[in-house]
């Protein structure tokens, strides 16, 4: 039986398990099995490694996008022009390469939605996911600025500096942060909404719920919306695809 999961903390919510096991029953894949690794700091990963014998692959998730890169062989070229990675494959001789596929996932599920006014965008958050949106906006040809609480350097604006004006010269705006994840389904990160129109794209990393408070301030503005499902479901597959390279 080939073994793969999902490495993050707090995941019992897991999308990733969900997927593979309707994958696995409805394609009639009987040698591969799908579970979650919980743990509470990063350092737990080299004991599953040590125990968890036939495993194939790892999706993986907050907060480990990035602590788990120390404890790779290998970063392909993607994965390491971001700086994030969300899949690993173990190697057939037991080295473990990371990738990132949610660049590709975001990409795909992004552009059916974007027209010639989509000329700039604004990322919401600076965590791991947030590095494989710019990734993939800078693929598009679209100029991006991050959002955070905090100034830093690659910060142009907190949350503090952000007017309607700011918001109306940019027509795309992502969410990266888990602000109105289930069961906080009432909060939404902190932007002038009345700077949205019907030009907008508005697109949440956040699945559950369907419609995030972001997607429905957006929404009422006429914005098109845009949750992470169809990005999960994308990546899930990418990943799938690396696992079976071998």
């Amino acid at each position: 039986m080939h073994k793969l999961g999902l490495l993050g903390k707090n995941i019992s919510y897991s999308f990733s398990r969900a997927y593979f096991k309707n994958k696995f029953e409805s394609e009639r894949i009987t040698d591969w099995s799908y579970e979650n690794f919980d743990i509470d700091h990063i350092e737990a990963f080299a004991t599953i490694l040590k125990n968890t014998p036939n495993l194939k692959g790892l999706n993986v998730t907050t907060p480990y996008k990035l602590a788990v890169i120390p404890y790779l062989d290998q970063l392909d070229k993607q994965a390491q022009e971001i700086g994030a990675v969300n899949t690993i494959r173990v190697t057939g001789d037991g080295k473990l390469v990371g990738y990132n596929t949610d660049c590709y996932g975001f990409e795909k599920s992004i552009a059916p939605l974007l027209h010639s006014n989509h000329k700039s965008a604004l990322i919401l958050g600076t965590g791991g996911a947030s590095k494989a949106i710019a990734y993939g906006l800078k693929h598009l040809g679209i100029p991006y600025k991050y959002v955070s609480r905090t100034a830093s350097n690659h910060v142009s604006y907190t949350y503090d500096d952000l007017t309607e004006t700011i918001i109306k010269q940019h027509f795309i705006i992502i969410n990266c942060t888990p602000l109105g994840t289930f069961p906080n389904v009432k909060a939404c990160p902190d932007i002038p909404y009345g700077g949205i129109t019907e030009n907008h794209v508005l697109y949440d990393l956040i699945y559950n719920p369907n419609e995030t408070s972001f997607l429905r301030k957006g929404k009422e503005h006429g914005a098109t919306i845009c949750n992470g499902l169809k990005m999960l479901e994308l990546q899930a597959e990418k990943s799938w695809s690396i696992w079976n390279l071998d």
